[in-house]
């Protein structure tokens, strides 16, 4: 794993494994923790055959793990119970909801929006480096291919929805009565790869070309 893996990645993995592994102490929701974990399974192998395929920067990999390290902490509770009020209200003496007046857990919406903000930029890198797309392409590209992929995610709840009991299904998707759930979920992960692509194409520095390079000066003119 040496050759292919550098130390950064690895390290970076093995402290993803030890968050993974400390959500299944006691886990509340065993049967709807492990159908979100058999995605991160799903995640965790893309990235490393992708890894071993075509390396990827440390920032990129880092990223990647940081949106499976969100996905797996909001598995632990289903999503829709991720106590995040009573974290802040022991470390900073006040509770989100009631601070902002929410009337539901919003995890959710987190995670989304996460979603874009790591993948639009690491698609928009991959793009430019692998493919030798221009800048502006690539950033359209990597945020269509955000989109696109949020909305499939999103059939896919659906479909899993229509195989499983009602109370299943409200457990798995966190929709929490909100009827629109699906399409913030989709328009915040488009945000999200919007502002993530945005900044990425911002500190990426123009190609040279020849148009662009200082010539020498010939001895002539000197």
């Amino acid at each position: 794993m040496d050759s292919w893996l550098p130390r950064a990645h690895r390290r970076t993995l093995l402290a993803f494994l030890l968050v993974m592994a400390a959500t299944w102490v006691r886990p509340e929701y065993p049967v709807e923790q492990a159908l979100h974990h058999s995605l991160t399974a799903v995640g965790v192998v893309a990235l490393l055959v992708l890894q071993r395929r075509r390396p990827l920067p440390y920032s990129s990999f880092l990223l990647i793990v940081v949106f499976l390290t969100l996905h797996t902490i909001a598995a632990r509770w289903i999503y829709s119970f991720v106590p995040y009020d009573d974290w802040t209200g022991a470390v900073f003496g006040f509770r989100l909801s009631e601070m902002f007046g929410w009337q539901r857990n919003h995890f959710d919406r987190l995670v989304h929006l996460a979603y874009g903000l790591v993948f639009g930029p690491v698609i928009f890198r991959a793009l430019c480096d692998w493919r030798g797309w221009r800048t502006r392409p690539a950033a359209l590209a990597a945020v269509e291919i955000v989109l696109s992929t949020s909305a499939f995610y999103e059939l896919f709840e659906w479909a899993i929805a229509m195989t499983l009991g009602a109370g299943a299904a409200e457990a798995y998707n966190g929709q929490q009565g909100d009827m629109w759930d699906a399409h913030r979920d989709m328009a915040l992960a488009t945000l999200g790869a919007i502002v993530g692509t945005a900044v990425a194409a911002a500190r990426r520095r123009p190609v040279k070309t020849l148009s662009t390079v200082a010539r020498p000066r010939s001895p002539a003119g000197r």
